[in-house]
């Protein structure tokens, strides 16, 4: 599976557009989450607003907002990196358009119904990272995705040893 946006969103009204009537195949909302951090790293309140959005009738804890914030703090590079071409040689820039590639979780038995979990693949580690939503009626939510936000290679510009 994969989901490719021409150009990233730039604004929380443009994943809610992106997200209207999307969000019942549970891979765009993945892609759009992926927006959301994006979104995030140049404007905290519109990423916010955006990952909200995806979460359904769950919004954000304030931990949930510092986890992000965390993650993010100096890893500007991170939602770009699950695209397609990008890479730590290439500090992360991805291929346009912005192609994101999902994978089948490999033990869906595991997950409890109305839910599903999907796998991301980036340059910058060594296995796959899970991604967990939630449906509600027709649509998929984010659910879990601190895997996402888990550390990886950092760029070579960034790194004193390459």
């Amino acid at each position: 599976m994969s989901v490719t946006f021409d150009r990233l969103p730039e604004s929380a009204a443009e994943i809610s557009a992106l997200a209207d009537g999307a969000l019942g195949n549970p891979e765009h909302t993945c892609a759009l989450f992926l927006g959301a951090l994006n979104l995030y790293t140049n404007d905290k309140d519109a990423g916010i607003e955006a990952v909200n959005l995806l979460r359904g009738p769950r919004p954000l804890s304030n931990y949930e907002i510092q986890f992000i914030r965390d993650r993010l703090m100096d890893k500007q590079y991170l939602p770009l990196a699950y695209f397609d071409g990008a890479t730590p040689e290439n500090n992360y820039t991805p291929s346009e358009p912005y192609t994101l590639r999902l994978y089948a979780d490999p033990c869906p038995q595991d997950c409890e119904a109305g839910y599903l979990r999907l796998y991301l693949k980036t340059a910058g580690a060594d296995s796959p990272r899970p991604i967990k939503l939630r449906q509600k009626g027709d649509e998929w939510f984010l659910w879990e995705y601190s895997g996402i936000l888990s550390g990886i290679r950092i760029p070579v510009s960034e790194d004193p040893w390459a």
